[in-house]
């Protein structure tokens, strides 16, 4: 799995509003949240394909045993039934951004 980064000079200035717009764009549903220093999500699952993006703040990822650390910009997929964990780094809470992805109709 490898995280993708935003792109200033194709995206524009990396704000939660754009990077909002462009995981919709992409079609996914996106909810925001807040994790104090500290939080820590165990080995888990989910049974929808899902993005985890920052917006501010550092956060630590395993996702099939390979680790990665997601800064302001970062974001990286999630393939449903993926056992991944997540925890967040330094002093900073993280803002991230959680996106879905809506079925077909």
């Amino acid at each position: 799995m490898r995280p993708y980064r935003w792109n200033e000079a194709v995206d524009g200035p990396l704000t939660e509003a754009t990077m909002r717009a462009k995981l919709e764009a992409l079609g996914y549903r996106v909810a925001r949240y807040q994790y104090e220093p500290g939080t820590v999500f165990p080995d888990h699952r989910h049974d929808v394909d899902k993005i985890d993006a920052v917006i501010s703040g550092r956060f630590r990822l395993v996702v099939r045993g390979h680790m990665k650390v997601l800064g302001p910009g970062d974001w990286i997929e999630i393939p449903r039934g993926t056992i991944h964990s997540a925890a967040v780094l330094g002093d900073d809470p993280v803002v991230s951004l959680d996106a879905v992805l809506i079925p077909d109709s």
